[in-house]
């Protein structure tokens, strides 16, 4: 199963649409996983018809209209892992622990808010992964995005992929 995460599109406030490069792994991925931050509606829409499927949540800067829509904390089971996706986890010194505490159920978590991609497991085995964002790199060198392969239970392929300059 091939897995796209991304998060914190902030369209149209950071940029006026998706890159190309990311609209084109919608078609390749069997799921996609959004951490929040959409900002308009339209990017909602976009994603749910042109992924196969899609979760997702809200962010910090969404507003009624996109908190209707979606949840604060979504919960998949994806080929055998237990998947969470929610926008914010505090701050990065302690996320690990705070994360496997309040997350016990869970194999992997996505998440989104601080633009920084992040990869790591928590003491216990909690999988935390950052796709960054495709449309405001802040101050990274790059906007990014993950996909992944769920396989047998295990995630592997996980890759970032940084986006060419706009």
């Amino acid at each position: 199963m091939r897995l796209l995460l991304t998060s914190d599109t902030h369209l149209p406030l950071r940029a006026k649409r998706l890159p190309d490069q990311l609209l084109a792994e919608l078609q390749r991925a069997d799921v996609v996983l959004h951490a929040g931050d959409w900002v308009d509606e339209a990017t909602l829409d976009l994603l749910e018809s042109r992924s196969r499927r899609l979760i997702g949540v809200y962010g910090n800067n969404d507003g009624p209209g996109l908190r209707a829509r979606l949840p604060e904390v979504a919960r998949a089971d994806l080929g055998g892992l237990r998947f969470g996706v929610v926008h914010e986890t505090g701050p990065a010194q302690g996320r690990e622990a705070r994360c496997a505490a309040r997350f016990p159920d869970l194999d992997v978590l996505v998440f989104g808010h601080s633009h920084i991609p992040w990869d790591t497991t928590a003491p216990g085995g909690l999988r935390l992964l950052n796709a960054g964002s495709p449309t405001d790199r802040r101050r990274q060198p790059h906007c990014t995005y993950l996909t992944a392969t769920v396989d047998d239970g295990a995630l592997t392929e996980v890759t970032l992929h940084r986006l060419p300059p706009r």
